[in-house]
């Protein structure tokens, strides 16, 4: 008996369209060196532009063509059973205008959503009553408390989210990141069992 096949599903990847996929893009193989090379190098399927964006290949389809090649072949299957391939198609940049709104937008709707919070836990009078206690005089508007606040407050939510532009002041993601990578677990989660799997008609070329 031959030494067993190990094949491990990557969870998801992203291609670019128009290109073929084989079984090392979205598998991880081991076993003897001759047969883990042919099988990494076999053609899983072809994007076609009918398909959609995003493609999910089956580890079944992998087996069926393992088999056909090494009948004899003893394969183990391990970790998730199917691997999302994401289909990059060529972008188009967005319009400086509508950057633009979309930044205003979210600017505004931003400083509403902080300025509502300090009208109803009244940030205002605490400032002012700080002001009071510290130095026995009642002001309106104590801009030495509310400036280094409104500065502190910005340059908090830069360190919470640990982004300035570009640049992490860290490794660790942040938790606009987190979300977004749950976000797109649980999506990919989703298209495995929903989407159209890509069939064992697919031949390998």
């Amino acid at each position: 008996m031959s030494a067993p096949i190990y094949i491990r599903m990557k969870q998801s990847i992203r291609t670019p369209a128009k290109q073929m996929i084989r079984v090392k893009d979205v598998a991880r193989i081991t076993g003897a060196v001759r047969k883990r090379q042919m099988i990494e190098n076999m053609i899983i399927h072809m994007i076609k532009p009918e398909d959609k964006n995003i493609i999910v290949i089956d580890s079944f389809s992998i087996i069926d063509q393992v088999i056909k090649r090494f009948p004899e072949s003893d394969i183990e299957i391990l970790g998730p059973n199917q691997c999302v391939v994401h289909v990059e198609r060529k972008k188009k940049f967005p319009h400086l205008l509508i950057v633009s709104f979309i930044w205003i937008l979210l600017f505004i709707g931003a400083a509403m959503a902080i300025m509502n919070f300090h009208y109803d836990v009244s940030m205002e009078m605490v400032q002012q009553k700080l002001h009071f206690m510290l130095t026995g005089k009642e002001v309106e508007h104590p801009l030495w408390i509310q400036v280094p606040y409104s500065i502190g407050l910005g340059i908090g939510m830069i360190l919470f989210f640990n982004h300035w532009f570009h640049k992490k002041f860290n490794e660790e993601p942040n938790p606009m990141e987190i979300e977004v990578f749950k976000y797109q677990e649980d999506l990919d989660h989703y298209v495995a069992i929903h989407e159209n799997k890509v069939e064992q008609s697919d031949e390998d070329h």
